[in-house]
């Protein structure tokens, strides 16, 4: 792709880096962002700086929050002996779309694949194990996503908790084998976490 301007080509390369963003389809925004104002421009940019300077992970389930503790976590509204254990923030954003769910989460910040060089000490796990020692949580429910290395992730965190004196139960399988959580309709995705189940190996 023949691009006139070093500029508009190191900008179309960082647009492109972008995740499901192709060459072709990065120089389209790139060049609708060359006619914006430049008070537009500052204000697009403003909005990334501040974003990447003030956006926190929460200390206790580590969503995503503008202060140490998120929203859900302060909600005092929340039954904080139950924690939903997910792969990433927009699992919680799924869930919370359903309006079915009154606990709290921890966010594990990926799954165990060995294939991509991700093992358990990669993710937020010992922080998981953590919270149930301190004696106050009742159930456990893994809502990862029906795929093979959700389901190693699961066992892994299920023999690390068996010893504790509490609930593991799991999404129902209405959540299809093999899909990501985030993609299930909020439908299927509140019934697979109302008809949880208990977590067997």
């Amino acid at each position: 792709m023949m691009i006139p301007s070093k500029y508009i080509e190191n900008a179309v390369d960082q647009m492109a880096s972008l995740p499901g963003v192709g060459k072709r389809t990065a120089l389209r925004l790139v060049l609708q962002l060359l006619n914006r104002s430049k008070e537009d421009i500052e204000n697009f940019t403003n909005a990334f700086q501040q974003m990447k300077e003030h956006v926190k992970k929460c200390t206790i389930c580590s969503n995503i929050s503008d202060d140490e503790i998120c929203s859900i976590c302060k909600d005092h509204k929340r039954d904080k002996s139950i924690i939903c254990v997910v792969e990433d923030i927009r699992d919680v954003m799924a869930i919370e779309a359903t309006e079915s769910f009154g606990g709290t989460y921890h966010v594990l910040g990926g799954i165990i694949s060995p294939m991509d060089g991700v093992g358990p000490n990669d993710l937020n796990i010992n922080t998981l194990i953590d919270r149930v020692k301190l004696g106050e949580i009742s159930e456990i429910i893994f809502a990862l996503s029906a795929t093979m290395e959700g389901d190693t992730t699961n066992f892994y965190i299920y023999k690390k908790l068996n010893d504790f004196d509490i609930i593991i139960s799991s999404l129902s399988r209405g959540v299809a084998i093999g899909s990501e959580l985030q993609y299930a309709d909020e439908i299927t995705l509140s019934r697979s976490l109302i008809n949880r189940q208990p977590f067997t190996i």
